[in-house]
């Protein structure tokens, strides 16, 4: 991967917990709805709430985390997290067993593990900036990309597998264990790290809570950026269970083509993440980010056209794969880009605010093309969010905004965070 370049043995602890962490949460992927359904026989507005506010309520919850672990040694919190992961997702099998089950501790499970998702996920790229040299952040993001996908192709497959054999109970247990074995390998790294400034951060100040939104929306990249990110991912997420509905309804694809549709595709995401060093190293960070960005908002709109068939499925293999091509690499790219331009001591607190602020636009964005795709037909939903996409690259950082960032970058100017 990336020509062999190592990034050393506390990295390779760190990706390997990723990994770890990321097929687990793949193997139980749609669990906590099949267990709404086939244990607690709720319905489908129960069900859809399940999926959409506990995502949206988790991300209400964390954005008094990212202050929080902005002041904290890093590698606690994440052990924490992981651990609180795990121990909310084992009080199902153990309320299944007794027999006490219900569907207010599986959306309070929900909720947990969302907020304790961003706030892990807030201190790791904080911890990886204070890990690993500034030139070696886009092959450690690269790394967790292709990572990222690759549990994507094998993790759903594997979970519908033992769903069938085991149920759905077992795939939960299965990902609250794969959370203690990344705890466990965050433990094994050990290693210095370096004090946060603050030190007396049992005191949380008011304003504290806004400053990640305050450093975003005045640095002039990162605020398009950020919109950028919201609105894209929340139309892409927003399409997804109208294209669900029309292909296993309307469209009578079986379950297995269905899966098929989405799993081959992710290679792209294998092929994206692989291709983004070299294409920032001949055409430079910016151009790809901008160029990745545009070309991956030219693809979903081509899902309206779907049709019936060998032809249908086909159309949507070749749409994901380009859409996944593209995301693959912008996405470390964008991550990489936004951990150059923040300093050392406010990553957390813009990376907490930026997954809150994404999270949430998905869920609203959810909710409202669940009723657009009610009142127009899901074909004509899934139609217009391609439409909107088109207009996402007007988002992206305009090259004179970018230059103007470069000489003034952001708010309350602070000492360049020594990344050694």
């Amino acid at each position: 991967m990336s020509g062999g370049h190592r990034l050393g043995r506390r990295f390779g602890w760190l990706w390997g917990a990723y990994g770890t962490s990321a097929l687990g949460t793949w193997l139980a992927f749609g669990a906590l709805p099949l267990i709404a359904l086939q244990v607690l026989h709720s319905g489908p507005a129960e069900v859809a709430a399940l999926s959409s506010a506990g995502a949206a309520v988790g991300a209400v919850v964390a954005v008094p985390l990212g202050p929080w672990v902005e002041f904290r040694r890093k590698r606690p919190v994440l052990i924490a997290m992981d651990l609180v992961r795990c121990a909310a997702l084992l009080t199902v099998p153990v309320a299944f067993a007794l027999g006490v089950l219900t569907f207010v501790q599986l959306l309070l499970v929900s909720v947990v593990v969302a907020a304790a998702d961003i706030s892990f996920r807030a201190a790791s790229g904080a911890y990886l900036k204070t890990l690993l040299p500034a030139e070696d952040l886009l092959v450690a993001n690269a790394r967790f990309e292709s990572t990222a996908w690759t549990t994507t192709i094998i993790g759903p497959p594997l979970g519908g597998a033992a769903i069938g054999l085991l149920g759905p109970v077992a795939t939960v247990v299965a990902d609250a264990v794969s959370y203690l074995l990344s705890a466990l390998g965050i433990r094994a790294m050990g290693g210095p790290e370096p004090r946060p400034e603050r030190r007396e951060a049992a005191r949380l100040r008011a304003g504290d809570l806004l400053d990640g939104w305050r450093y975003v929306l005045a640095d002039a990249t990162l605020r398009p950026l950020l919109f950028n990110a919201a609105l894209f991912n929340g139309l892409v997420m927003a399409a997804g269970p109208l294209l669900a509905v029309l292909m296993l309804g309307r469209l009578g694809f079986a379950p297995w083509q269905y899966g098929l549709a989405f799993a081959v595709p992710s290679i792209g995401g294998l092929l994206g993440s692989r291709l983004a060093r070299p294409l920032v190293t001949r055409f430079g960070q910016r151009e790809v980010l901008v160029g990745a960005g545009a070309l991956r908002a030219l693809w979903p709109v081509g899902l309206a056209f779907l049709g019936p068939g060998t032809g249908g499925l086909l159309l949507v293999m070749g749409v994901e794969f380009g859409l996944i091509l593209c995301c693959g690499v912008f996405n470390p790219v964008c991550a990489t880009y936004r951990l150059e331009r923040t300093p050392a001591d406010r990553v957390a607190r813009t990376l907490s605010a930026w997954a809150v602020t994404t999270k949430a636009s998905t869920a609203f964005l959810t909710a409202v093309w669940g009723v657009l795709g009610a009142v127009l037909g899901p074909r004509t939903a899934i139609g217009l969010a391609g439409v909107l996409l088109l207009a996402t690259p007007l988002l992206l950082p305009r090259r004179a905004a970018a230059r103007d960032s470069e000489r003034e970058p952001g708010p309350e100017p602070e000492p360049a965070p020594n990344r050694a």
